[in-house]
């Protein structure tokens, strides 16, 4: 579990890494210089995919769309100049208070 985990440090590193690229190749770079509004209507998409697969309790789609979900998520944090553990940090917060 813990590699697992670990792997969200990871692609959050490839994030940042594409972010700061030159490289108008990678989709990363060319969704985040397009605006933090593109990047939202992406975070409201993929929510609305995830709610329509946990109500059709398709395991696969609900998996496969959560993590689009949670990478287009870090994509909106990391542009504004967070990160995912930052979250993390409020979550732990909550659950010490």
């Amino acid at each position: 579990m813990a590699g697992n985990l670990e792997f969200l440090n990871e692609l959050e590193a490839i994030i940042r890494e594409r972010i700061n690229s030159k490289n108008s190749d990678s989709y990363v770079h060319r969704l985040v210089h397009s605006g933090l509004d593109r990047i939202l209507k992406k975070v409201g998409e993929e929510a609305g995919e995830v709610i329509i697969a946990c109500k059709n309790d398709v395991t696969h789609d609900t998996l496969n769309e959560s993590a689009d979900l949670l990478f287009h998520l870090m994509l909106a944090l990391n542009a504004q100049g967070h990160s995912i553990q930052d979250v993390v940090s409020v979550l732990k917060q909550r659950h010490e208070d």
